[in-house]
């Protein structure tokens, strides 16, 4: 099951906060189809947050369809947002692993490590060797 984390920095809105770990959760292959997300009141009082924000949360996973909500039993996952190829790249998570761990040990902290990556990614994409890469291997 999926436990939910926020960040008090963040400028992104708590709701979607927790929508986004949905669909990594999804992505990746940590929940699947018939899973079963927390139930409301608990997320709420985990977070220390409005229960609505958590309904509207659901309610938007459930509008894209990824979700369904059970009365009187809870919300469940509809649909995986996981390709196989990325569920047996086991080896490609132990890589990234090992580099955290490298980057930590560098002493950086996890809003650098954030950074790195987010500028890197956008860098590559930005000279479309993403895409080229990709091309290659289908």
């Amino acid at each position: 099951m999926i436990e939910f984390l926020l960040d008090g920095h963040s400028r992104e809105a708590t709701y979607m906060q927790l929508i986004r770990q949905v669909k990594q959760a999804l992505r990746v292959g940590m929940l699947e189809p018939g899973d079963q997300l927390p139930k409301v009141r608990e997320v709420a009082e985990s977070l220390a947050i409005n229960p609505n924000t958590v309904l509207k949360a659901y309610r938007q996973l459930e509008i894209e369809g990824l979700v369904e909500g059970r009365v009187g039993v809870g919300t469940f996952v509809r649909r995986s947002l996981s390709r196989p190829t990325l569920v047996t790249h086991g080896a490609l998570r132990r890589d990234l692993e090992a580099w955290l761990d490298r980057v930590f040990a560098a002493g950086l902290d996890e809003e650098e490590v954030v950074a790195l990556v987010e500028t890197t990614l956008r860098a590559v994409f930005q000279e479309d060797r993403f895409r080229q890469g990709r091309e290659g291997i289908a």
